[in-house]
Protein backbone atom coordinates (compact mmCIF):
# COMPACT_ATOMS: atom_id res chain seq x y z
CA UNK A 1 0.00 0.00 0.00
CA UNK A 2 0.92 3.48 -0.23
CA UNK A 3 3.09 4.37 2.86
CA UNK A 4 2.03 1.64 5.23
CA UNK A 5 4.23 -1.09 5.28
CA UNK A 6 3.53 -4.94 5.46
CA UNK A 7 5.57 -4.59 9.13
CA UNK A 8 2.98 -2.26 10.37
CA UNK A 9 0.25 -3.81 9.29
CA UNK A 10 0.96 -7.41 10.46
CA UNK A 11 1.89 -5.98 13.38
CA UNK A 12 -0.99 -4.32 14.13
CA UNK A 13 -3.25 -7.22 12.49
CA UNK A 14 -1.50 -10.17 13.99
CA UNK A 15 -0.75 -8.18 18.25
CA UNK A 16 -3.71 -5.96 18.23
CA UNK A 17 -6.60 -7.16 16.67
CA UNK A 18 -5.55 -10.68 17.00
CA UNK A 19 -4.96 -10.13 20.70
CA UNK A 20 -8.48 -8.37 21.09
CA UNK A 21 -10.19 -11.84 19.11
CA UNK A 22 -7.94 -14.17 21.40
CA UNK A 23 -8.91 -11.98 24.66
CA UNK A 24 -12.85 -12.37 23.30
CA UNK A 25 -12.33 -15.80 23.60
CA UNK A 26 -10.92 -16.15 26.35
CA UNK A 27 -13.69 -13.87 28.24
CA UNK A 28 -16.76 -15.70 26.73
CA UNK A 29 -15.22 -19.28 27.84
CA UNK A 30 -14.90 -17.80 31.52
CA UNK A 31 -18.57 -16.29 30.90
CA UNK A 32 -20.17 -19.62 29.50
CA UNK A 33 -18.96 -21.70 32.46
CA UNK A 34 -19.89 -18.85 35.25
CA UNK A 35 -22.42 -19.73 37.96
CA UNK A 36 -24.33 -16.51 37.96
CA UNK A 37 -26.18 -17.22 40.84
CA UNK A 38 -23.40 -17.44 43.03
CA UNK A 39 -20.58 -15.34 41.09
CA UNK A 40 -19.76 -11.97 43.11
CA UNK A 41 -21.29 -8.70 41.64
CA UNK A 42 -17.71 -7.20 40.59
CA UNK A 43 -16.40 -10.64 38.65
CA UNK A 44 -19.67 -10.51 36.82
CA UNK A 45 -18.85 -6.55 36.02
CA UNK A 46 -15.41 -7.35 34.93
CA UNK A 47 -16.25 -9.96 32.40
CA UNK A 48 -18.78 -8.04 30.80
CA UNK A 49 -17.02 -4.65 30.64
CA UNK A 50 -13.87 -6.57 29.64
CA UNK A 51 -16.30 -8.28 26.82
CA UNK A 52 -17.71 -5.68 25.64
CA UNK A 53 -14.43 -3.48 25.02
CA UNK A 54 -12.57 -6.67 23.44
CA UNK A 55 -15.66 -7.13 21.42
CA UNK A 56 -15.63 -3.48 19.98
CA UNK A 57 -11.97 -3.71 19.18
CA UNK A 58 -12.35 -6.95 17.13
CA UNK A 59 -15.28 -5.11 15.11
CA UNK A 60 -13.67 -2.04 14.83
CA UNK A 61 -10.42 -3.06 13.82
CA UNK A 62 -12.03 -5.33 11.06
CA UNK A 63 -14.11 -2.47 9.93
CA UNK A 64 -10.70 -0.78 9.54
CA UNK A 65 -8.64 -3.28 7.81
CA UNK A 66 -11.44 -4.02 5.54
CA UNK A 67 -12.00 -0.41 4.49
CA UNK A 68 -8.07 -0.59 3.28
CA UNK A 69 -7.15 -2.01 -0.04
CA UNK A 70 -4.97 0.47 -2.46
CA UNK A 71 -3.07 -1.12 -5.07
CA UNK A 72 0.13 1.38 -5.71
CA UNK A 73 -1.77 3.44 -7.37
CA UNK A 74 -0.77 6.88 -8.27
CA UNK A 75 -2.91 8.46 -7.48
CA UNK A 76 -3.52 6.80 -4.40
CA UNK A 77 -7.15 4.93 -4.79
CA UNK A 78 -8.38 6.39 -1.52
CA UNK A 79 -7.87 10.50 -2.72
CA UNK A 80 -10.66 9.49 -5.36
CA UNK A 81 -14.15 10.39 -5.04
CA UNK A 82 -16.20 8.00 -3.18
CA UNK A 83 -19.21 6.12 -5.50
CA UNK A 84 -21.64 8.48 -6.41
CA UNK A 85 -23.91 7.49 -3.48
CA UNK A 86 -22.09 7.74 -0.93
CA UNK A 87 -20.18 11.36 -2.28
CA UNK A 88 -23.76 12.75 -2.62
CA UNK A 89 -24.81 11.38 1.08
CA UNK A 90 -21.54 13.55 2.43
CA UNK A 91 -22.01 16.36 0.86
CA UNK A 92 -25.53 16.58 2.18
CA UNK A 93 -24.70 16.04 5.61
CA UNK A 94 -21.46 17.64 5.75
CA UNK A 95 -21.18 20.10 3.02
CA UNK A 96 -18.66 18.37 0.57
CA UNK A 97 -16.60 15.51 0.40
CA UNK A 98 -13.43 17.67 0.99
CA UNK A 99 -15.42 18.99 4.49
CA UNK A 100 -15.94 15.84 5.48
CA UNK A 101 -12.38 14.39 4.97
CA UNK A 102 -11.45 17.48 6.65
CA UNK A 103 -13.70 17.20 9.66
CA UNK A 104 -12.44 13.79 10.21
CA UNK A 105 -8.73 14.01 9.87
CA UNK A 106 -8.91 17.05 12.28
CA UNK A 107 -10.55 15.07 14.72
CA UNK A 108 -7.88 11.99 13.92
CA UNK A 109 -5.16 14.62 14.81
CA UNK A 110 -6.94 15.70 18.51
CA UNK A 111 -6.48 12.03 19.13
CA UNK A 112 -2.46 12.25 17.93
CA UNK A 113 -0.60 10.91 21.01
CA UNK A 114 -3.45 9.17 22.93
CA UNK A 115 -5.78 6.60 22.17
CA UNK A 116 -8.89 6.47 20.48
CA UNK A 117 -10.93 6.11 17.16
CA UNK A 118 -12.38 8.24 14.72
CA UNK A 119 -15.39 6.72 13.10
CA UNK A 120 -17.81 7.64 10.28
CA UNK A 121 -21.02 5.97 11.42
CA UNK A 122 -24.93 6.32 9.79
CA UNK A 123 -27.32 7.06 12.55
CA UNK A 124 -30.89 5.68 11.54
CA UNK A 125 -32.23 7.97 14.76
CA UNK A 126 -30.62 11.71 13.16
CA UNK A 127 -31.06 10.31 9.59
CA UNK A 128 -27.24 11.60 8.46
CA UNK A 129 -23.79 10.52 8.36
CA UNK A 130 -21.77 11.28 11.47
CA UNK A 131 -18.45 11.74 12.41
CA UNK A 132 -17.97 10.28 16.01
CA UNK A 133 -15.36 10.36 18.14
CA UNK A 134 -14.38 7.73 20.57
CA UNK A 135 -12.06 7.58 23.67
CA UNK A 136 -11.94 3.47 23.55
CA UNK A 137 -13.14 0.82 21.85
CA UNK A 138 -16.71 0.76 23.47
CA UNK A 139 -17.51 4.16 22.80
CA UNK A 140 -20.15 4.51 20.39
CA UNK A 141 -23.14 6.48 19.64
CA UNK A 142 -26.16 4.51 20.33
CA UNK A 143 -27.55 2.68 17.28
CA UNK A 144 -25.47 3.79 14.72
CA UNK A 145 -24.14 1.51 12.30
CA UNK A 146 -20.13 2.27 11.72
CA UNK A 147 -19.29 2.94 7.77
CA UNK A 148 -15.17 3.73 8.50
CA UNK A 149 -12.86 3.16 11.46
CA UNK A 150 -10.01 4.92 11.82
CA UNK A 151 -7.69 3.77 14.72
CA UNK A 152 -5.64 6.23 16.51
CA UNK A 153 -3.77 3.99 19.44
CA UNK A 154 0.05 3.97 18.65
CA UNK A 155 0.10 0.83 17.80
CA UNK A 156 -1.43 1.81 14.55
CA UNK A 157 1.10 3.85 13.28
CA UNK A 158 4.40 3.63 15.57
CA UNK A 159 6.89 1.55 13.43
CA UNK A 160 6.16 3.40 10.36
CA UNK A 161 5.80 7.00 11.47
CA UNK A 162 6.80 6.95 15.43
CA UNK A 163 5.27 10.11 16.83
CA UNK A 164 3.93 11.81 13.39
CA UNK A 165 0.24 10.97 13.47
CA UNK A 166 -0.67 13.61 10.61
CA UNK A 167 1.27 11.25 8.57
CA UNK A 168 -0.07 8.45 9.23
CA UNK A 169 -3.83 10.19 8.67
CA UNK A 170 -2.55 11.41 5.27
CA UNK A 171 -1.46 8.10 4.11
CA UNK A 172 -5.06 6.05 5.90
CA UNK A 173 -7.18 8.24 3.62
CA UNK A 174 -4.69 7.71 0.74
CA UNK A 175 -5.36 4.04 1.19
CA UNK A 176 -9.19 4.05 1.52
CA UNK A 177 -11.31 1.11 -0.16
CA UNK A 178 -14.06 3.06 -1.27
CA UNK A 179 -16.25 0.25 -3.04
CA UNK A 180 -15.99 -1.49 0.38
CA UNK A 181 -16.55 1.24 2.07
CA UNK A 182 -20.00 2.31 -0.03
CA UNK A 183 -21.38 -1.27 0.33
CA UNK A 184 -20.76 -0.62 4.23
CA UNK A 185 -23.34 2.46 3.73
CA UNK A 186 -25.62 0.92 1.44
CA UNK A 187 -26.34 -2.01 4.11
CA UNK A 188 -26.29 0.44 6.69
CA UNK A 189 -29.22 2.22 4.85
CA UNK A 190 -30.58 -1.32 3.61
CA UNK A 191 -30.04 -0.62 0.16
CA UNK A 192 -26.74 -3.24 -0.33
CA UNK A 193 -26.04 -6.81 1.43
CA UNK A 194 -25.01 -5.14 4.00
CA UNK A 195 -21.57 -4.89 6.45
CA UNK A 196 -19.84 -7.51 5.85
CA UNK A 197 -20.44 -10.81 8.08
CA UNK A 198 -17.51 -10.96 10.87
CA UNK A 199 -19.18 -13.24 12.95
CA UNK A 200 -18.13 -16.24 11.64
CA UNK A 201 -14.57 -14.64 12.02
CA UNK A 202 -14.78 -13.36 15.59
CA UNK A 203 -16.62 -16.48 17.07
CA UNK A 204 -14.16 -19.14 16.51
CA UNK A 205 -10.40 -19.06 17.92
CA UNK A 206 -8.01 -17.01 16.70
CA UNK A 207 -7.10 -17.52 13.37
CA UNK A 208 -3.27 -16.82 11.56
CA UNK A 209 -4.15 -13.70 10.88
CA UNK A 210 -1.71 -12.60 8.23
CA UNK A 211 -4.43 -14.03 5.35
CA UNK A 212 -6.59 -11.73 6.18
CA UNK A 213 -4.56 -8.83 5.56
CA UNK A 214 -5.84 -6.13 2.56
CA UNK A 215 -3.74 -6.96 -0.59
CA UNK A 216 -1.15 -4.64 -0.95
Amino acid sequence: MNGLSERQLVSHYENNYGGALRRLNTIRERLAALDWARTPTFEINGLKREELIAAGSVILHEIYFDSLGGHGDDPPAGLTEPPAGLAHALERDFGSVNAWRSELTGMAKTLAGGSGWVILVWSNRLGRLVNQWAADHAHGLAGATPILTLDMYEHAYHLDFGAKAAAYIDQVMANLNWERIDARYRGAIGKGMGTTNFSSRSAPRCRKTRAFLPRS
